[in-house]
């Protein structure tokens, strides 16, 4: 498979909180097997889970606080500093919960907000789960999500109204492939500098993306536009990181040649 000189990351996001605000990175260090880190770190459980923190396991969304059902989350602008594990909520650009998400009586700052701002959308006390290592993400294994750009630019020109690609919610954005070209790589492993990903499978879309995530309305109806138009609701990759390194909005995303595969 030929390479293409052209396509680069164009912007890296992480999400720290499942369901919240994304967070934008001008670089990161990926580590083989793991997710971006803080990436999906925390998760507001919406109902008993019996979430295990000495003995962490997959869970579906469903038991949590998400975009897919909860889009007035979208409404948040929330932010979470890595050197004091102290996340801020804001709305209306008002601030209003902060603490730190490692001690208890920080967890209950956050969890007081919630459960008082979204009482009719719980189905028990909030409460943040956490546990060394573990990413709530929406699949079990361990990825990094890539979304193509070109592919989101084909999804709106079907719509025929502008998209924001935060609504797929990923963690590489990449400029530079044809669209959909993502679904031609599964199996082969793309280099970014030193760092390596093996490209696991497609991502299949939730209604999620179907919330703005600045005004936080439920707008449209992409899921049906993108089976209607393509025949699918796929959009964007997991990748699983294989060999580790520090890799920047900017920098360049190839192939690798089959010699050179892990």
């Amino acid at each position: 498979m030929p390479n293409d000189s052209s396509a680069k990351i164009a912007s890296i996001y992480r999400y720290p909180v499942k369901g919240l605000s994304p967070e934008q990175l001008p670089s990161v260090t990926l580590t083989p097997g793991q997710t971006l880190p803080s990436d999906r770190r925390y998760a507001i459980e919406n109902g008993p889970s019996k979430f295990d923190p000495d003995n962490p396991k997959y869970l579906p969304k469903a038991y949590f606080l998400m975009l897919m059902r909860n889009e007035r989350l979208a409404g948040l602008q929330t932010h979470f500093d890595d050197t004091t594990n102290v996340f801020t909520v804001r709305h209306n650009s008002r601030e209003v919960a902060s603490g730190d998400l490692e001690t208890a009586d920080g967890r209950a700052a956050v969890e007081d907000y919630f459960r008082q701002e979204f009482a009719s959308d719980l189905k028990g006390a909030p409460k943040i789960l956490t546990a060394p290592g573990h990413s709530f993400s929406d699949v079990s294994a361990k990825v990094v999500s890539i979304i193509n750009l070109d592919s989101v630019a084909a999804i709106e020109q079907a719509a025929g109204q502008p998209i924001d690609p935060l609504r797929f919610r990923g963690n590489l954005y990449v400029d530079g492939w044809p669209g959909w070209h993502e679904f031609s790589l599964l199996g082969e492993t793309l280099a970014i500098g030193d760092v390596k990903l093996k490209v696991k499978k497609s991502i299949v879309r939730c209604a999620a993306i179907n919330v703005d995530p600045v005004t936080a309305e439920r707008d449209m109806n992409l899921l049906k536009t993108m089976v209607r138009h393509f025949g699918h609701d796929d959009c964007g990759v997991y990748a699983e990181v294989v060999s580790g390194g520090t890799i920047s909005a900017g920098d360049k995303i190839e192939i690798v040649s089959p010699e050179l595969r892990l």
